[in-house]
This record gives C-alpha cells, sequence and structure tokens, in this order.
C-alpha cells in the first residue's frame, strides 16, 4: 500500500503557489478558445458554417481532454519521483504548451481549409499537454491542505483561476489582438504560463511512502487506462449520436418558430449531460459507480453548469456580432472586455464565497449559484444596450465565483483522498464535457437560429445545475 505523507503546515504563501497554475491554465483557455480559435475559424470557413466548424474543433479537443486528464491524473497518483507527484507534469506540460501556443501565430497566415485542418491538429495537440498541466495541479489542494482549510484554498483559487486571467485579458492581451498582432498577444500569454509554472516548482512535495519502507515504485494497475478509453469513447459517441439527431432533426422544424429550436438544443444538451456522466462513471467505476452516487450528481451539476459558464464565453464573440450587428475587430473589443467586469466581480464574490464555505452549506451555495447564473443570462439575452451587458457579466460573474468555490470544496469532501488525482481527473467530464457538448450540438442550432437563441439555451443549463445539486448529499457512504 503507498501513502500519501500527512499535510505539513499551512503558510500563507502555500495558498499561492498551489493555485498559481491556474491562473495560466485560464488565460491560455480565454485567449485560445475565447478568442483566437473563433476569429481563425471564421476567417477558415467564412460566416455561414463558422458555428458547426468550431464545434467539430472544440468537441475532439475536449475529448481529448476527458481522457487524458484522468490518464495524467492517475500517472501522477502514482509517480515516486523524489521532487513530488504532481510537479514534474505541471513542468513538461507547460513547456511543450507553450511550443504549440507560438505556432499559432504561423498558422493564422494560412487560408481555407488547409488552415483549419493544421489549426485543429495543433489544437489537439495544445490540449494533451495542458491536461498534463491540470491533472497535476488539481492534486495540490487534497494532497496539502487539511479538510477545515480547504474552503479558503479553493476561493484563493478560484481567485487565480478566474478573475485575474480575465482581467489581463480584457485589459491586455484582448486589445492586443484587436489591433491584428496576435504574435505579441501570444508572447505575453506564454510569458505568464512561465511565471506561473516557475512559481508552481516552490510548493513543498514529499514523495510517496510505503509504511514497509520499500522504495521501489509500485506496479501500475493498466486496467484504469483501458476504461478511461471506453469511457471517452462512450461520452463521445452520445455527444456525436445527439449532436447528429439534432442536425437531421432541424431541416424538419418551422424556420419561422425558434422556440421550437431551443427546445430541441435543450434536450439535446440535457440527455447528453445525464446519459453522460451516468455512462462514462458506471464504465470507469464499475460497480462502486452506486457507492459513489453523491459524486455522480455533482459531476452532472458541474458538466450542467460549465455547458453554461464555458460556453457563454466561448460564443461571446459570435454573440455581440449578431445582438448588435458589430464587425469582428469591434465585436472582439466588447468581448474582451466584458470578460474584464465578469473577472472583477469574481474578485469580489469569489474572496466572499470561500469565507463562506467554511461556514454554510456548501450544496446550498451551489444550488444558489444555477439560479443567479440564469438571470445573468436573462439580462444578456433581453437587454437592449451594451451597457446592460456589463450587468449581466455582474450576474454572471457572481455564479462564477460562487459556483466555482463551493462545488470545487465540495468535491473534495466526497472524493476518495487516495485516488484524489484521479477522481479529479474524471470530475473533468464536467470541465471538458462541457465545451463538447456546448459546442458541438450548440453550434448547430445556432447556424440555424442564431446565437441570442443559443444563450438562452445556455440559462437553462444553469437552472439544470440548480436540480442536480440538490441530489448530492456528502454525508452518504
Amino acid at each position: 500500500m503507498i501513502t500519501q505523507p500527512n499535510p505539513p503546515s499551512v503558510r500563507w504563501y502555500t495558498y499561492l503557489f498551489i493555485n498559481t497554475t491556474w491562473f495560466a491554465l485560464t488565460l491560455r483557455s480565454q485567449v485560445l478558445a475565447g478568442l483566437l480559435i473563433p476569429l481563425l475559424v471564421q476567417g477558415f470557413v467564412g460566416e455561414a458554417q463558422k458555428g458547426t466548424y468550431f464545434g467539430f474543433i472544440r468537441l475532439w479537443g475536449l475529448m481529448a481532454a476527458v481522457l487524458l486528464q484522468a490518464l495524467f491524473g492517475i500517472l501522477s497518483d502514482h509517480s515516486r519521483l523524489r521532487w513530488g507527484r504532481r510537479r514534474p507534469f505541471i513542468l513538461i506540460g507547460t513547456f511543450l504548451e507553450v511550443v504549440l501556443i507560438l505556432s499559432l501565430a504561423w498558422v493564422a497566415g494560412l487560408q481555407g481549409m488547409t488552415g483549419y485542418y493544421v489549426l485543429f491538429t495543433i489544437y489537439l495537440l495544445s490540449m494533451a499537454s495542458t491536461n498534463m498541466s491540470q491533472a497535476a495541479t488539481q492534486g495540490f489542494i487534497p494532497d496539502l491542505i487539511p479538510q477545515e482549510k480547504r474552503g479558503i484554498a479553493s476561493g484563493v483559487k478560484t481567485l487565480l483561476e478566474v478573475p485575474l486571467p480575465l482581467v489581463i485579458f480584457g485589459l491586455v492581451i484582448a486589445p492586443i489582438v484587436q489591433k491584428g498582432n496576435i504574435l505579441a498577444g501570444l508572447l505575453i500569454t506564454c510569458a505568464a504560463m512561465l511565471v506561473c509554472m516557475g512559481l508552481a516548482m516552490l510548493v513543498k512535495e514529499k514523495p510517496l511512502e510505503s509504511p514497509n519502507g520499500d522504495k521501489t515504485a509500485p506496479t501500475l494497475n493498466w486496467k484504469p487506462f483501458v476504461s478511461l478509453l471506453v469511457m471517452t469513447g462512450a461520452f463521445t459517441g452520445i455527444i456525436l449520436g445527439l449532436g447528429q439527431l439534432v442536425k437531421a432533426t432541424i431541416p424538419l422544424l418551422p424556420t419561422d418558430n425558434r422556440l421550437s429550436f431551443g427546445i430541441l438544443g435543450v434536450a439535446a444538451m440535457a440527455v447528453a449531460v445525464v446519459a453522460g456522466v451516468f455512462t462514462s462513471l458506471y464504465i470507469h467505476l464499475g460497480a462502486s459507480a452506486s457507492q459513489n452516487r453523491p459524486f455522480t450528481w455533482l459531476v452532472i451539476n458541474r458538466l450542467a453548469a460549465l455547458v453554461a459558464i464555458n460556453n457563454v464565453g466561448v460564443f461571446l464573440l459570435y454573440f455581440v456580432q449578431e445582438k448588435f450587428n458589430l464587425p469582428g475587430k469591434q465585436a472582439a473589443g466588447l468581448a474582451g472586455t466584458l470578460p474584464l467586469v465578469l473577472g472583477v466581480c469574481v474578485i469580489f464574490f469569489g474572496i466572499l464565497a470561500g469565507w463562506l464555505c467554511d461556514r454554510v452549506d456548501r450544496r446550498l451555495l451551489t444550488v444558489s449559484s444555477g439560479f443567479i447564473g440564469a438571470l445573468g443570462v436573462a439580462v444578456l439575452v433581453l437587454g437592449p444596450t451594451q451597457t446592460l451587458m456589463y450587468v449581466a457579466a455582474i450576474f454572471i460573474g457572481m455564479a462564477y465565483a460562487i459556483f466555482s468555490v463551493a462545488s470545487w470544496a465540495l468535491s473534495t469532501d466526497i472524493i476518495p483522498k487516495e485516488r484524489s488525482g484521479e477522481f479529479l481527473g474524471l470530475q473533468n467530464i464536467a470541465g471538458a464535457g462541457a465545451g463538447a457538448i456546448g459546442a458541438y450540438i450548440g453550434g448547430a442550432i445556432a447556424d440555424s437560429s442564431g446565437y441570442v437563441l443559443l444563450m438562452s439555451m445556455f440559462g437553462v443549463m444553469f437552472l439544470l445545475s440548480s436540480i442536480a445539486a440538490v441530489f448530492v448529499r456528502p454525508n452518504q457512504k
């Protein structure tokens, strides 16, 4: 049996070092998925099919993340390297990602479907490297932080993961890319990633120990790798099947009835969320999935919420283009400024949520975040002016902060500590699957009925997340 040493005493800077990589991961995601990839796809395939082709690239990139993040989580759980379980994966993953990100400056000069397929290939490789870093980073809190202090640790995580990178993105990177200087934006992103990686290397980890003092590496069980592959294939098949069903049904619907398109999209997303999670966890965990039912409902909650949160940001550029009839550069400016407002709100509400998480029922906070997010989307969709878009960003920022802190702290309460890397990797069914479901199913709906309708669908997914959170009961065995 291999055991993790007891966590050392927590100093104030430990909260910073164990969470600093989250800043780099979010900044990288916002630059690529929130701005650069949509602009490149739009340039390569044109206006009429940008939603469908963007959904395709997001689907396969994020399904690769579902597999690889859990895979690297298992590998880091079993790591016996002297300088730690997690840090080697962060170091290697960051260096690989920097090389891939800088190559996108060359991709931007390509044209047509050649450019699209090169972008597709580089994006898949990028998802592999970034999930190597993320799988290791998310093991730090359960490894090193006592349970009674995980609320504040999750609050610091939220601060570094959401608002601060969004502020840097909105103030610095988005204006540079808006002016057409893609290379400069990518260089700033890569520099920030390297600094964050350096700080993560200061985390004081101890290698795994065997009770009998055995220093040889344990035999790695390859069965989880096979189940991960099957799990990812099944989840991908569910999303692909529902996406194809949506595409086949769209021509049968009356073009003047947008409500029918919305019902179709929401139904397909809801089935993908529930069926995808139950099927995936049963494949990987087998009969023990029924003994981890709170974890199952938590993943459903996270997946539904992140379908809304992630895709509101991902499709924001296309949404403001349609809603306010803005050209690409002006839309990029507004799409870059709104995350800045959201980020500032998350700074305030994230700190408050971290404090509340150690004092208030974490499940209640998770439920409330879905209702607040749905309200924010309602303002986003119905607000007639650009000013109200900033009001919507405030509500969505509040929802994001509460959800991120409460749901993450809740997950650390119910996962088995000795398999924390594996279970938190499995939880990435929500993180990666959200983008795949929202982009692949939602992209087809948006190409037919518009991005305002698509945003409304994400508001309904916020409500679904609140319903799922009701069934998360950490005291269940």
